[in-house]
């Protein structure tokens, strides 16, 4: 198993979206606008990263 990670920040509000999209800003550990946080590179991950991919910014690392 690998300990890849990405690095990601909200840069887009969540509100007026889908709550499939609020679940997966809030199942990637976001709390506020402009916060960047690291995840683990994993399918389940990456399936959340890109339902939302409009509103982040993603640097692998």
């Amino acid at each position: 198993m690998s300990n890849k990670t990405i690095d990601i920040k909200l840069i887009k509000s969540s509100i007026g979206r889908l709550p499939n999209h609020k679940k997966c800003v809030k199942g990637l550990g976001f709390r506020k606008l402009q916060e960047t946080v690291t995840v683990l590179d994993t399918p389940s991950n990456r399936g959340m990263i890109n339902k939302i991919r409009d509103m982040l910014e993603v640097k692998e690392s």
